[in-house]
């Protein structure tokens, strides 16, 4: 039987750049070098696979994690050094940043937000987690570039613009202002809230909320 592993991407925006959390080995194999939360599943412990991961984020991290997606199923002979055969299902989530506070927990030295960018370069990560974390900012920059916006990762309300500059710092790009919110409109994906307004006087803006079908 294949070793079989979960995998945890959990991204979130800081300082307006999207990030990928990072945690650092303790132990062989891969001491010493940053990769993404993990943990071997078990068959005693775990009734489902989200349920795998979420005990996996509470090991590494200290969090249970809001929103978890699976992302990838990956399996190779050379994956692992601990086994002939080794599989990993990773899962990502996109959190905001204030909803976790991740600690260094079970076999982790330590924990960093690493930007995305750093992962345009090859850099020497535990297994086979850069791509795996490609894979994690790729699926989330698709998302936003087709409008499924993150239930549970936008304020309950927000002006219009809020959420482009919001999507734009998830998209890693800018967005044309006009064909933006024509897509919102064509998808009716959001309405306002009325009688809501924030801003001056002069040229107040009306807040918005995603409509409730897409929860």
């Amino acid at each position: 039987m294949p070793f079989t592993r979960v995998e945890v991407a959990v991204l979130s925006l800081l300082e307006g750049q999207l990030c990928v959390l990072l945690i650092k080995r303790k132990e062989a194999p891969h001491k010493g070098l940053w990769g993404l939360p993990g943990g071997v599943l078990r068959i005693d412990l775990d009734a489902t696979l989200e349920g795998a991961a979420q005990r996996v984020a509470q090991e590494r991290l200290g969090a249970k994690l809001p929103y978890l997606k699976q992302l990838i199923a990956v399996g190779s002979k050379t994956r692992d050094p601990r086994s002939p055969w080794a599989l990993s299902v990773v899962y990502r989530a996109l959190i905001p940043i204030t909803s976790i506070e991740p600690l260094p927990g079970k076999r982790i030295e330590a924990i960093r937000w690493a930007p995305a960018h750093e992962f345009d370069v090859d850099q020497k990560l535990a297994f086979d987690h850069q791509a795996l974390a490609r894979s994690a900012l790729a699926a989330t920059k698709i998302e936003i570039d087709e409008l499924k916006l993150p239930v549970g990762f936008l304020p309950d309300t927000f002006t219009l613009t809020e959420l482009q500059t919001l999507c734009e710092q998830l998209a890693g790009r800018a967005l044309d202002k006009s064909s933006f919110r024509r897509k919102l409109k064509d998808r009716m994906m959001v309405e306002p809230v009325e009688g809501k307004f924030v801003g001056g006087a002069n040229r107040p803006a009306l807040l918005h909320r995603l409509k409730p079908n897409l929860d």
